[in-house]
């Protein structure tokens, strides 16, 4: 049975902006992020990365509907 790829990029050009917000955020954040395998780093450290990303996606989104 095929499963459908939950990961693909709808709009492929949004990879790029949201790995440098991942690093942005990481690095707010103290934590030691790296380009390619982070297994070394703690469910909570990763958590906490994924976290602020959606908090601050929908901040982002909050801007644009309110027309600021």
């Amino acid at each position: 049975m095929a499963r459908n790829n939950r990961n693909r990029n709808v709009v492929p050009e949004a990879r790029q902006a949201l790995d440098n917000m991942k690093f942005e955020i990481a690095s707010q954040l103290g934590v030691n992020l790296k380009q390619g395998y982070n297994g070394d780093l703690t469910a909570k450290e990763a958590g906490y990365i994924g976290g602020y990303m959606v908090k601050r996606m929908i901040e982002q989104a909050e801007r644009q509907l309110s027309g600021r």
